[in-house]
């Protein structure tokens, strides 16, 4: 980030990374003025953008406006480096040209790409394309084609083109494989020296009943004076793993494994991430330890950490321990006493460890989590959403005790490392979100007090209004990002935090554990530079965050294939969204989200905006349509070049009030233009009763 000096009169410039939202703005940080505090935001209309895209490096000016709520607005003046210059699309010929439409909303145009049936191409393939002129107000976008993926409906065809979209790297290269055999050639599981033996312990996986690779596990001893001794072991990566050595130097530049839908693109090889590290079954295997002492109260009031060497009793997945934890004398020859003792034990801590965690102050928001089957060729056959049971709480709370356990420790030695944080959200924002919910009849007086935002979102959760009010609480808040400046974790009310249970697949936990390691043999122990954290801290904030949109692309694209073979069918809905352009609806069985713009919802009436209560109604019908309501909506379209569905509201919903009741509130767009058009030919005509809806 660099400021180029101005004289008073005139407006400050910055160059740096630019974000850019779904809907064209952007967001650029501002360089903060003390190292300890984080950065400001600039809001970038989409207008001010120049065609600038996420990540790209650009020289912004601060504009002497304000959005609504105080924050500063920039234009973007120039765009100095592009992020990526690879995108993916589908291929069609015009005017005797290849061409090809760039999927999204990135670019209104579609690219040139030169003659057609380069590499084969046919029209309607989904290509790879190298950007060679970035589309400008005078001159059109074009490119080249690197690569042909196949026809968009061909099996696997989808998961190329996400992979391909966020650059996601796939194969490993040779020197990676290599090191990764000769660690397999060197590892001995009979070899415990220097180790703490914890063989012969009772210990047990909880994971997804999916999931490939297995890197933490649990212990747990009761005490005589009626407290506890958690032990969470996590698998040693770092022992496999040398510092800058090719395994290490892959794994930073991946930063984290990617979990699509159907297939994993992990952050190490499957030699060390479904073998050598993998926590399997009745296998000795090398974990770095956490033996954390809690009071009978939950009060953690000693910690130490062992290099260890474990052999995992019986591993379980999360819906076996729900079962288990219901009825543990019904499973009794079916697993073993000492064994379900532990699991009934470890789910007594873990309430007690939830319960402070919440009394400090702790959120949880309560969105759903989707899990969708695939069937022959990776299409959906059906979409769910999880259940997060008492039997993932309880692996949720262990982890949390370990990663804070972690962080205080490193703390307290005055070392600089990699802490997960979650800045504090803004004020202003959290003002409109309690704004928002008084809208809905909820009073929130105290928003910046985490507790009451808890209650309010235990209060509406199981109810219409729980999606929309969560979500608009998750928008209040700040991104979670890595770095090593001191600062709390807000959702989780923690003071010191970092990622410690996941080395497998997450590369700021293997750097944690070289520090865990080196204290736990003994050694003197230097925590991470400055510089060094500084820009660690970007880069798998990053790559983590790369692989969230990703996971997220490809499940909207496969939800809009299976949801393309459904148009003309009725489901029903949730409105999670209300402007005055129209009503946003949500899926209940199917997750598909569109905006059904106000002139859809009736051609034959003009609809008025209450921002208050958050409603359109209509004047002549009476309808109304408020956020919470669950209405009927027909599958009209699929775009899948734009990944777009659009949903028609039945005529039979909507709340129906007596005509002439409703409160005026805001009128929708349409007709605020046909009626500046009224005033102007004279007021003596009257009012005109128009379709300005159609």
């Amino acid at each position: 980030m660099t400021v180029k000096k101005r004289s008073k009169r005139e407006v400050a410039e910055f160059e740096g990374p630019v974000q850019r939202t779904g809907g064209g703005a952007g967001f650029f940080l501002l360089p903060s003025r003390a190292a300890e505090k984080p950065s400001a935001e600039l809001f970038i209309a989409a207008d001010d953008m120049r065609g600038a895209l996420s990540g790209d490096t650009v020289r912004v000016k601060m504009l002497g406006r304000r959005r609504r709520g105080g924050q500063r607005c920039g234009e973007v003046l120039r765009v100095l480096e592009r992020s990526t210059t690879r995108f993916v699309g589908r291929y069609f010929e015009r005017a005797g040209l290849g061409w090809v439409r760039v999927d999204g909303t990135l670019f209104a145009d579609p690219v040139v790409v030169g003659d057609p049936g380069a590499k084969g191409v046919r029209p309607g393939d989904q290509v790879v394309l190298e950007m060679l002129h970035f589309p400008e107000w005078n001159q059109q976008a074009e490119g080249v084609l690197l690569e042909v993926l196949g026809p968009r409906d061909q099996s696997g065809v989808d998961e190329l083109t996400i992979i391909h979209e966020f650059g996601l790297p796939v194969e490993f290269p040779d020197d990676v494989l290599v090191e990764a055999r000769q660690a397999v050639a060197a590892f001995d599981e009979d070899n415990l020296d220097g180790r703490l033996d914890l063989t012969s312990e009772t210990i047990v996986t909880i994971d997804p009943g999916d999931a490939r690779d297995f890197d933490d596990a649990i212990s747990l001893e009761t005490l005589d004076d009626g407290g506890w001794r958690l032990g969470v072991h996590i698998a040693d990566v770092s022992h496999f793993v040398v510092p800058g050595g090719a395994l290490d130097r892959e794994a930073r530049r991946r930063g984290t494994s990617v979990y699509l839908p159907g297939r994993v693109l992990p952050m190490l090889p499957e030699l060390i991430s479904n073998g050598l590290a993998s926590l399997q079954q009745n296998r000795v295997r090398y974990v770095i330890s956490a033996l954390i002492e809690f009071s009978e109260d939950g009060i953690p009031r000693d910690v130490a950490f062992a290099r260890a060497a474990i052999r995992v009793t019986r591993r379980f997945s999360y819906e076996q321990v729900g079962e288990i934890l219901a009825d543990p004398d019904g499973f009794r020859g079916r697993v073993a006493a000492p064994v379900r003792r532990l699991l009934v034990e470890m789910h007594q801590l873990s309430r007690v460890l939830r319960r402070r965690r919440f009394a400090a102050g702790a959120l949880e928001l309560h969105l759903p989590e989707l899990k969708i089957d695939l069937g022959a060729g990776g299409r959906v056959e059906a979409v769910r959403e999880t259940v997060h049971d008492e039997s993932h709480q309880v692996i949720e709370e262990f982890m949390l005790a370990a990663n804070s356990a972690v962080a205080s420790t490193l703390t307290d030695r005055g070392l600089v490392f990699l802490r997960r944080i979650h800045p504090s959200p803004n004020i202003t924002k959290l003002r409109q979100f309690a704004t928002f919910v008084g809208g809905l009849g909820f009073r929130l007086d105290r928003p910046q007090s985490r507790p009451a935002l808890q209650k309010l979102l235990d209060k509406v959760e199981g109810g219409p209004l729980s999606q929309a009010v969560n979500y608009a609480l998750l928008r209040s808040f700040k991104q979670a990002e890595y770095t090593g400046r001191e600062e709390e974790h807000y959702a989780l009310a923690l003071e010191n935090y970092c990622h410690f249970t996941s080395p497998i697949r997450r590369y700021p936990d293997l750097t944690i554990h070289r520090l865990i390691a080196s204290l736990a043999s003994g050694r003197r122990t230097r925590g991470l530079s400055a510089s060094k954290v500084d820009r660690l801290g970007r880069s798998c904030s990053l790559t983590a965050r790369r692989a969230e949109k990703a996971e997220r692309a490809l499940v909207r694209l496969k939800l809009l294939m299976f949801v393309r073979e459904r148009i003309g069918q009725t489901i029903d809905a949730i409105i999670t969204g209300v402007e005055k352009f129209g009503v946003i609806c949500r899926g209940m069985s199917i997750p598909i989200e569109s905006l059904v713009h106000v002139r859809e919802l009736d051609d034959n009436d003009f609809f008025d905006f209450d921002r208050g209560e958050l409603t359109l109604t209509g004047r002549r019908s009476g309808r109304s349509f408020r956020l919470g309501d669950q209405v009927r909506v027909k599958i009209v379209g699929v775009n899948l070049d734009r990944r777009t569905v659009e949903l028609a509201v039945d005529q039979r919903s909507g709340r129906v009030q007596r005509p002439g009741t409703c409160r005026r509130g805001e009128t929708s767009g349409d007709e605020k233009k046909s009626s500046k058009s009224r005033r102007g030919k004279g007021r003596r005509k009257g009012r005109r009763r128009g379709r300005g809806r159609r």
